[in-house]
């Protein structure tokens, strides 16, 4: 079966998955929308951090969300676009 992912996640200083729940494959959009006051910081498969621009996006196919971290300014955005096919 076929989900749609369309989600708005609040950034906080801490880093917090993109899902709740451990496992949730999906292929998404995800994008740190221009309005951002500041970056959003992905914590990267070895630790080390990415840091995203206020307006850029990527698409990212059939990725685990809850397994991808992310933090930001408190009040800033990040937005998820797409589904499970």
């Amino acid at each position: 079966m076929n989900n749609v992912v369309l989600r708005t996640i609040p950034l906080t200083a801490a880093f917090q998955p993109l899902s709740p729940r451990d496992i949730e494959v999906a292929t998404v959009d995800v994008t740190a929308p221009p309005a951002n006051q500041g970056p959003v910081i992905f914590e990267g498969d070895d630790g080390s951090t990415v840091t995203w621009i206020p307006g850029e996006y990527h698409t990212l196919l059939r990725v685990n969300l809850g397994a991808i971290r992310a933090r930001g300014t408190p009040g800033d955005v990040l937005t998820l676009v797409g589904g499970t096919w």
